[in-house]
């Protein structure tokens, strides 16, 4: 299941860890200010990384799926995720928000035009990014293919996934009481809330582990954990379900599919596992119906985790061969 050239002579493994070599806090408006961090080659091509969640946060990993002696490699914390503030907020925090940031910061680093990566919200907010700045992006390349419809939110937190995980997901379920169960979104953003911060606290631990324990094909305890900080959790439960609480901020449930023809010029890469549960492969079916153009990586052994090795070599192949047009390009 691909199209394209075959890639078995691009380079498939994840590069060194390496540090940044200038980080920094934008303002981007009266509430939110963002981290940003930039590694490998300052006169490299720009690549900017879109993380998860929304509200998962970068990590000092994402930096290995670029070459860092080509890329200059941009990552960010979204609003309210990780080192940006202030922590878990959702006031003035939507995707058309983010896509003013994203712009904010390409402005800010004096940066004409850049690659972009994301993968599972990542994705969402890569292709609305896009489709409203076509003329910015260089190459696309995306993962774990969320698109924020009705049916992929009602497949994860309404008891689709529960089909294959029916042990993780009776402790997301039982924290609910069955009186709420119509909609456990509507139940937990209650919750996720409420002026008790205990409350918030339970529910986002609830939240987080049933994603973190569906978010591999072979269970991975590291990620699990995560579910047990309280730090992480809260930003990552409440912007997570803000979000899906107001679908997206879409103006319609296939927004993002229906506005795909302004991006179909943009050499893309769209990576999937194939037994992803958090966003299982119709919705990256769904996209390459609507962009053949893309390339298409099925990974036949793997989940959603751009960590698995399958999904991972796919990642560093896709930068890499964007990699070798932007050389062929330039003048």
């Amino acid at each position: 299941m691909e199209s394209g050239n075959p890639t078995e002579q691009l380079i498939r493994n994840l590069y060194p860890p390496i540090e940044p070599y200038s980080t920094g806090f934008l303002k981007v408006s009266d509430v939110h200010t963002i981290y940003w961090e930039q590694s490998g080659n300052p006169d490299g091509h720009p690549v900017v990384f879109l993380h998860g969640g929304p509200g998962g946060g970068t990590s000092p990993s994402n930096r290995r799926f670029f070459d860092p002696e080509f890329y200059r490699i941009i990552l960010f914390d979204q609003r309210g995720a990780g080192k940006s503030t202030p922590h878990a907020c959702l006031e003035n925090n939507t995707t058309w928000d983010l896509i003013d940031d994203i712009e904010k910061l390409r402005e800010h680093l004096k940066i004409p035009e850049w690659q972009v990566f994301g993968g599972s919200w990542g994705s969402t907010l890569a292709l609305a990014y896009s489709e409203s700045h076509p003329d910015k992006v260089t190459g696309l390349v995306l993962r774990g293919i969320f698109l924020l419809r009705k049916k992929e939110i009602d497949w994860f937190y309404e008891g689709g996934a529960a089909a294959i995980y029916p042990d993780a997901w009776e402790p997301f379920r039982d924290l609910i009481p069955e009186k709420e169960r119509e909609s456990f979104v509507t139940a937990y953003h209650k919750r996720l809330n409420s002026e008790d911060l205990e409350i918030q606290y339970a529910a986002a631990r609830a939240w987080t582990k049933w994603e973190m324990m569906t978010a591999h094909l072979l269970p991975n305890d590291e990620n699990i954990k995560r579910g047990d900080d309280d730090y992480f959790s809260l930003a990552f439960a409440r912007i997570e379900n803000h979000y899906f609480v107001n679908k997206g901020f879409f103006p319609s449930d296939s927004f993002l599919l229906d506005n795909v023809d302004k991006i179909r010029h943009i050499n893309t890469t769209i990576v999937q596992g194939r037994y992803d549960v958090c966003c299982p492969m119709m919705s990256a079916w769904d996209l390459h119906k609507a962009f053949p153009e893309a390339d298409f990586k099925v990974v036949p052994n793997a989940g959603h985790s751009a960590n698995e090795p399958g999904i991972a070599a796919e990642l560093v192949a896709a930068n890499e061969k964007l990699k070798r047009l932007a050389k062929k390009n330039k003048p």
